[in-house]
């Protein structure tokens, strides 16, 4: 294993969208760490560079299993960018290789496999993080910072949304894996949305939840093994009793807006409403601006902040534009501090665990509990 007077070599496993535009990125941008080896199945022989790893990196290891990269004694630590239903397995194999781990989200597809990983990792006294990168999205980071210096007062009602009109399924493992594998919506961007509701307030005393194929146009269960029980949309009520707070999840593929809803959260002093997504995804993936690219990555256009409504003096409401947070702390950030973990070696810096994963998890079997049989079910 390295020291710290030099870099963390970096394996990654699996060449796709993922590897490219969320990882390899910052793993360049983060000073301690060195892109070392790439694990490609089969690397492409199209007329397209981009889509071989030993062409578009020709310094670096190249290998087409898993199995050189783990017994490579030069590599620090593996992250896992393959399908859901292959982390626990590839994750599992890394950790007793004795490497470092950092998982694509969705992490596992069961909470007692996620526990099952974060104790092997606390038995090997290895980090093993999970990569809920939207923890460090701005319009959340705006909510939490908002939240955090009581401006909306005690919150009663907070709605968060991932809607898009988007009435082609997808062919990727998003469309075809059923949720025990860890595919579909709930696992896709649900596992986004329900990890920053932790974030923000921890575990809920019970969930409802609702699954849709809104493409079709009926209700389904979620079913394992059933393909036509699988959901497109999905609509969660979380309530906390203790708080007298209720929390909406909805994710939907047949919205037609042109200013789709991210937040609205509602406070006995004010209330805070948000469109539009944080820009970070959409500029990686457009190449429209480099990770890391100071005062442009992650800077969020004015005519998109968010409006807060404020109880004045008399009770009057007042409605102010309320700017995102600056500087954005980006994605960048969880790099950063991934990689201070890995070289402290210490659990509680690790900037999202195994562990909170795990209650995710708990989260999203309850749900899926729930919209099988219809009641409610309860988590505390």
């Amino acid at each position: 294993m390295t020291t710290s007077s030099k870099p963390f070599n970096v394996g990654i496993v699996g060449y796709g969208l993922s590897a490219k535009v969320f990882h390899i990125p910052f793993i360049n941008l983060t000073p301690s760490l060195k892109l070392h080896s790439i694990v490609q199945r089969s690397p492409s022989s199209s007329s397209s560079p981009t889509d071989s790893a030993p062409a578009t990196y020709p310094a670096l290891k190249h290998h087409t299993s898993i199995t050189p990269l783990l017994s490579d004694p030069e590599i620090d630590i593996v992250i896992l960018c393959t399908p859901p239903q292959t982390h626990f397995s590839l994750a599992k194999d890394a950790l007793n290789a004795g490497k470092h781990v950092l998982v694509e989200k969705p992490f596992v597809p069961t909470s007692s496999q996620a526990l099952e990983l974060a104790n092997l990792a606390k038995e090997k006294g290895l980090i093993l993080c999970v990569y809920q990168n939207r923890r460090w999205d701005s319009d959340f980071l705006t909510v939490k910072k908002l939240l955090s210096e009581d401006k909306l007062g005690r919150i009663v009602e907070f709605e968060t949304h991932f809607d898009r009109y988007r009435m082609e399924k997808p062919t990727t493992w998003k469309g075809t894996l059923g949720m025990d594998q860890g595919g579909g919506v709930l696992f896709d961007l649900g596992t986004h949305l329900l990890d920053q509701v932790y974030v923000l307030f921890g575990m809920p005393s019970s969930v409802k939840g609702w699954f849709v194929n809104q493409r079709e146009g009926r209700f389904v269960t979620g079913e394992d093994g059933k393909e036509e029980e699988q959901p497109d949309s999905v609509n969660l009520v979380l309530a906390y009793r203790e708080k007298g707070l209720m929390v909406y999840v909805r994710i939907g593929v047949a919205s037609v807006q042109k200013k789709q809803v991210r937040f609205w959260v509602r406070g006995t002093k004010g209330s805070y409403y948000k469109t539009g997504l944080d820009p970070q995804e959409n500029q990686l993936r457009s190449g429209t601006c480099k990770a890391g690219e100071v005062g442009k990555f992650g800077w969020e256009e004015e005519e998109k902040y968010g409006v807060v409504n404020l109880v004045g003096e008399g009770g009057k409401i007042e409605e102010r534009v309320w700017p995102t947070v600056t500087p954005p702390e980006t994605y960048k950030r969880f790099y950063e501090l991934f990689a201070k973990a890995v070289e402290s070696g210490k659990q509680e810096d690790v900037p999202v665990s195994a562990w909170d994963a795990a209650e995710v998890l708990k989260i999203i079997e309850a749900v899926r509990e729930s919209a099988k049989t219809g009641r409610d079910v309860e988590l505390k």
